[in-house]
């Protein structure tokens, strides 16, 4: 058989699932809609930054200097007044039942022990979120020493620290979450595509009917993952639009690079979900297949948890992962304009994985549809 004619065989192929995938206006939407709408209501959800925590305060002292230092915290616009009160029972029954994250107690006789130089101040703190917990308690010690510092009421530090972050100035949490977004949503919509339509093949019986066509079982397989990768990398180029025109996150890099690393990370999720699609008999089978992949691969990413962090097996398991590589490629080339010669091991992690994947799920697919 001729180069050509197996070239118009899977190009007629491909044509025909996008013609399937556009006449369904369910999965128009689920293909052009629903990532635009996961990133923008990831990016404004997941954020470790910690602003307008609500704070109940116990002012005992009643005093100019307590008050000074009252308005100082509230006006850094990390702390919000939840409630206030004379007794300290009520601001332990505002963190008992959620009112309050962060309770600041003055005691009596406040004003008097700033000017010895021997003031105490308590801040109780909810730790059910450890994390907004710890990031509160070091904003209100900047705040406190701050103040004390600017009323002239403690020492000047003997060694000035001067802190500079870089690629990230303003540390915000949503330059460098909404990057990775991206890639957990080509990720979902990559696994549910290719699995679901070659398993709506097998239900109709339409995939016999291809599988005694003139088509190869390669063919076939270039035929179901194509057009999917297609319809992936325009929401890569559509979602990445809309974090650098919605959420105005920093671009520093090449975006021929974003485009090679998607077309990698697509071999790996598409060949995935083709896995998935070979175990699976039924459409709901193969969803509930793709969310116990979905999960662990979004836990090992570093996505929401520091690889790092991790115990020393989990971090050797998380090489495994393709959504870790990308996540590394994308944040650097947003963030700090890395170019290849920083990111080929994350490059290459991608290409071997895919290999492998695309691989295996071609063996098990050709031995599922003998």
């Amino acid at each position: 058989m001729s180069r050509p004619e197996k070239l118009e065989r899977v190009r007629g192929l491909v044509r025909k699932e996008l013609l399937e995938v556009f006449r369904d206006p369910r999965l128009v939407r689920m293909v052009l809609v629903a990532p635009v709408i996961q990133l923008v209501i990831f990016g404004y959800a997941v954020s470790t930054d910690v602003r307008h925590t609500p704070t109940f305060v116990v002012d005992q002292d009643h005093s100019q200097t307590s008050r000074d230092l009252t308005e100082t915290f509230f006006a850094s616009g990390y702390f919000r007044l939840a409630g206030a009160s004379d007794r300290p029972h009520d601001m332990v029954e505002a963190l008992d039942h959620g009112r309050a994250i962060v309770g600041l107690h003055i005691p009596r006789g406040f004003a008097k022990d700033v000017a010895r130089e021997a003031a105490t101040v308590q801040v109780l703190l909810d730790g059910t979120n450890s994390n907004t917990a710890t990031v509160a308690m070091d904003y209100a010690q900047r705040i406190v020493q701050a103040w004390a510092i600017r009323r002239g009421e403690a020492p000047t530090p003997p060694i000035e620290l001067r802190e500079r972050a870089w690629f990230n100035p303003a540390l915000k949490s949503r330059d460098y979450n909404v990057p990775a977004v991206i890639g957990n949503v080509l990720m979902i919509l990559s696994l549910m595509l290719t699995s679901l339509a070659v398993v709506r093949e097998r239900e109709l019986g339409t995939l016999e009917q291809l599988m005694v066509s003139p088509l190869t079982p390669g063919e076939l397989i270039v035929g179901k993952t194509v057009p999917f990768a297609l319809i992936c990398m325009a929401d890569l180029v559509v979602i990445t639009l809309v974090a650098l025109l919605w959420f105005h996150v920093p671009f520093q890099g090449s975006f021929a690079l974003l485009l090679l690393a998607g077309v990698l990370y697509l071999v790996c999720t598409l060949g995935l979900g083709l896995l998935i699609s070979t175990f699976s008999s039924t459409q709901q089978e193969a969803v509930l297949t793709s969310f116990l992949f979905i999960m662990p691969l979004m836990l090992l990413s570093g996505f929401m948890f520091p690889v790092s962090s991790m115990p020393v097996g989990f971090r050797w398991l998380t090489l495994a992962n393709p959504v870790r590589h990308f996540l590394e490629i994308v944040r650097a080339i947003f963030l700090k304009g890395a170019g290849m010669s920083a990111l080929w091991p994350q490059y290459l992690a991608l290409a071997l994985i895919g290999a492998s994947v695309l691989v295996l799920a071609a063996r098990r697919f050709h031995k599922t549809a003998a």
